[in-house]
């Protein structure tokens, strides 16, 4: 039986763990100690552990983890990643971004909020939900990746079917993302709105601009496609999701001169898509407004980038009961189900299993001294603790 040497903080005090892992720099793609941590801390415990590394070309090797206790089912699985985005100008932060600090009930650093604390609380809580009850049916399940905040190709969408190729199957999945705007008790994803790119170049005729008859100006036909792609709503939203939203996000002639049609105009939108819609048909409703709005008169090429950000629900029932119990009885309100926000790895994961996201406070993440309180590090340990008695309690969420 392996040995190991005893840990220099408590792995059940979410408070400590997160702070540990904070300290690994452990920015996309670099591993930074983070998932070797979290490695020797689920070892000690009795999980068995595995680092697949996964490649592709063009994009970093990644560094992942999978940990399992229990044989049999049901199996829950929690779900995060240790990976974070870069602190930007580290002199603009009021403390060390990877110092972990605590002052006046706040823990300071990078991954704090997204998604190190939840990811520590979790942990911290299914090690005490083992420790009381070591004979408790069904297995405990971590899927941990370091690919999330990055290019998400070698991270949890590969080591789901590494996983499922060796026979591995799950029952219900929790998420730690940060999915809380102001306290523990406001929200749970249930969850997420697919994500779809399109980049527009409308092409003219370069010239003088005192000589408009020997020109063609290509801004004016991309005003007049844009306006038709915002005209109409592209829907009015479903029972659990806001309507689709497009927003133009660059615009560009790359002209340097004020005296000059320039030849192209180009322009990138991404839409925020319900499910009303899929990757495909959505792409071709763009289209067709396009084709329309152009006419004879407007030369244009549409190019739609690859997504694998799809819209997806998870029905309430039983499993989402559950959680919203357990926040419910350690909160003292019950929290709304939403489906707003960007993309996360649910949108993998709902293809083995259930899926629900709930986490710390996010106000902070990705900003300058990002931080969590440390009463919700608390808070949803013990949500987190409260949820697995109940799962493995014999009450079972279908």
């Amino acid at each position: 039986m392996d040995t190991f040497a005893p840990l220099a903080f408590d792995p059940l005090d979410p408070v400590a763990l997160t702070q540990a892992l904070v300290r690994c720099p452990s920015v996309t793609p670099a591993e930074g100690g983070a998932l070797s941590l979290i490695a020797e801390v689920l070892a000690a415990e009795g999980f068995t552990v595995e680092r697949p590394v996964f490649s592709a070309p063009g994009t970093p090797d990644i560094e992942n983890l999978y940990a399992r206790i229990g044989r049999e089912g049901p199996v829950f699985v929690i779900a995060g990643h240790t990976d974070v985005v870069p602190v930007g100008d580290a002199g603009a932060w009021t403390r060390d971004p990877f110092g972990g600090t605590v002052s006046d009930g706040v823990l300071h650093g990078r991954g704090a909020c997204d998604m190190k604390g939840g990811l520590a609380a979790m942990i911290a809580a299914a090690l005490r939900f083992r420790r009381e009850t070591a004979d408790a049916p069904g297995s405990i399940v971590f899927l941990v990746t370091g690919d999330e905040e990055g290019p998400a190709v070698n991270g949890t969408v590969k080591l789901l079917e590494w996983a499922h190729a060796r026979g591995e199957r799950f029952d219900h999945c929790l998420l730690g993302e940060p999915t809380n705007p102001a306290t523990m008790s406001d929200m749970i994803k249930i969850g997420r709105r697919g994500s779809l790119t399109g980049r527009l170049t409308v092409h003219g005729k370069q010239g003088h601009v005192g000589y408009p008859h020997l020109a063609e100006n290509p801004i004016r036909g991309m005003v007049r496609l844009l306006a038709a792609l915002e005209a109409t709503p592209l829907d009015g939203g479903t029972a659990h999701f806001d309507p689709s939203n497009l927003e133009v996000t660059t615009l560009d002639v790359g002209n340097p001169a004020t005296n000059v049609v320039p030849a192209q105009a180009r322009a990138v939108f991404n839409i925020r898509f319900n499910d009303v819609w899929t990757p495909q048909t959505l792409a071709a409703e763009i289209e067709g407004r396009l084709r329309e709005a152009a006419g004879n008169s407007v030369r244009y090429e549409i190019v739609f980038d690859p997504t694998n950000a799809v819209a997806f629900l998870t029905e309430p029932g039983p499993f989402v009961a559950m959680v919203a119990d357990a926040v419910e009885a350690e909160t003292g309100r019950r929290p709304a189900l939403s489906t707003t926000g960007g993309t996360s790895d649910a949108r993998f994961i709902k293809s083995y299993c259930p899926v629900v996201e709930y986490g710390v406070v996010g106000q902070t993440m990705h900003q300058v001294d990002e931080c969590v309180a440390v009463a919700d590090l608390i808070a949803l340990e013990a949500i987190t603790h409260r949820l697995l008695k109940a799962y493995f309690g014999g009450k079972r969420a279908d």
